[in-house]
């Protein structure tokens, strides 16, 4: 830190004149002042100043902090020079159903000056925000302990903190849907029937919009539907708080298929694949129907051992006809041909007739259907005297593009 130098020592304090803050991008300076803990007009000095410092510096908003001081007879003039910390992540409310979220974060920053929504992934704010929500939920007689964790989605980087009440449960009793038409409120109605009396977690209803909620309108042409944060309303106190939840929507224009054009295939005739196909000109385009059938087309291209195989929709949308032209880009990849094949946990004769009726032989093309078709439809074994159970393995071998196959019984 850069220190002004005192006439009498760093024991001598001053009354304190001004305190500005250089550097600042998304913070103020009142917030900062604030939150050091001078105050205008008080006496203070060097201990007082590096105190205030390591406060700031220990909740994490800053990756750098100096500060400089020039005095006169009428008292002190304080300037700290920061660099924010650009690594911040947005909190989550998951279940503080008491209060929107706005007004959250205008009870939190008369508590923590620095919060303003969003706090680094390191230091000490986290855990202010947390005592706060634990202060203000205590001052409305709202019972329970706050906690509070990092998000990150399959080890990657963290995307928010979320807090949650614990040891008071948030029941959800009814649902609606603001802004859907009449005729979709009965599918949707059903999609979210499991979440009565199940406890109401915001982050919950954010998977629920996305997987059960959002099929609804893009099975229905509805391609651009959105879903708004799920909104709550406390309906019953007690041993448990009971809400109502609504999931505003907007489902913008019905887009209808004008086209469909399949480009890429080499092993399969477009009319192969058009057969797997449920677009139809002119109906309006179902976009979850559309996605299992290029899950079909998948499955049939793996019959064949092309077993990365993919198809990439590709959307072209006419806002003002409400249309939408779908090209679809095959990737077929390489082939894979079959490898090796063990069998083990029979009788060696068991094992032998099981591998001479095994049809696909090593070097064919790899044929992902095969072995469900083989144990349903082609094996005959007569000869075992008690029942097994079958523990199935295919490895992959990306760089000699084969697949060997294991057979694992293991008996009853």
């Amino acid at each position: 830190m850069a220190l002004g130098q005192t006439p009498s020592g760093p024991n001598t304090t001053y009354k304190l004149l001004s305190v500005h803050v250089k550097g600042l991008q998304r913070l103020t300076e009142e917030q900062v002042v604030a939150a050091s803990g001078l105050k205008i007009g008080r006496l203070t000095g060097e201990a007082g100043f590096q105190q205030a410092a390591q406060k700031l510096g220990q909740t994490g908003v800053f990756t750098e902090m100096n500060y400089t001081f020039q005095y006169s007879r009428a008292g002190c003039d304080l300037e700290f020079q920061v660099t924010e910390n650009p690594t911040v992540v947005p909190t989550v409310f998951d279940n503080l159903v008491w209060f929107s979220d706005k007004e959250l974060v205008d009870l939190l920053r008369a508590r923590v000056p620095l919060f303003d929504g969003k706090v680094p992934e390191q230091g000490n704010l986290a855990e202010q925000v947390s005592q706060a929500l634990a202060s203000i939920l205590k001052e409305k007689n709202i019972q329970g302990e706050i906690t509070y964790f990092p998000f990150a989605r399959d080890d990657g980087p963290i995307e928010s903190y979320d807090y949650k009440l614990t040891f008071h449960s948030v029941v959800i009793r009814n649902v609606d849907f603001p802004g859907a038409a009449a005729d979709e409120v009965p599918a949707l109605t059903a999609a979210a029937k499991p979440l009565a009396g199940t406890n109401y977690l915001l982050t919950d209803m954010r998977m629920r919009e996305k997987l059960d909620l959002l099929p609804v309108f893009r099975a229905r042409g509805y391609l651009k539907a959105q879903f708004a944060d799920a909104q709550t309303k406390v309906v019953q106190e007690g041993a448990q708080t009971l809400v109502d939840v609504s999931f505003p929507v907007v489902p913008g224009s019905q887009y209808r298929v004008s086209e469909v054009q399949i480009v890429g295939e080499k092993a399969f005739s477009v009319e192969n694949l058009r057969d797997l196909l449920h677009l139809k000109i002119g109906e309006p385009a179902n976009a979850v129907q559309l996605s299992e059938d290029l899950q079909q087309i998948h499955k049939l291209y793996g019959t064949k051992g092309y077993l990365m195989a993919h198809v990439d929709p590709a959307p072209q949308m006419d806002d003002g006809k409400a249309t939408v032209s779908y090209q679809l880009n095959v990737q077929e990849g390489d082939v894979y041909r079959m490898g090796d094949l063990s069998i083990d946990g029979l009788p060696d004769e068991n094992a032998k007739r099981m591998a001479a009726q095994w049809q696909m032989k090593k070097g064919d093309a790899y044929d992902e259907s095969y072995l469900q078709r083989f144990f349903s439809i082609l094996y005959r074994d007569f000869g075992l005297n008690r029942t097994y159970d079958l523990d199935p393995k295919q490895a992959i071998d990306r760089n000699e593009k084969t697949v060997s196959v294991s057979l694992h019984f293991v008996p009853h």
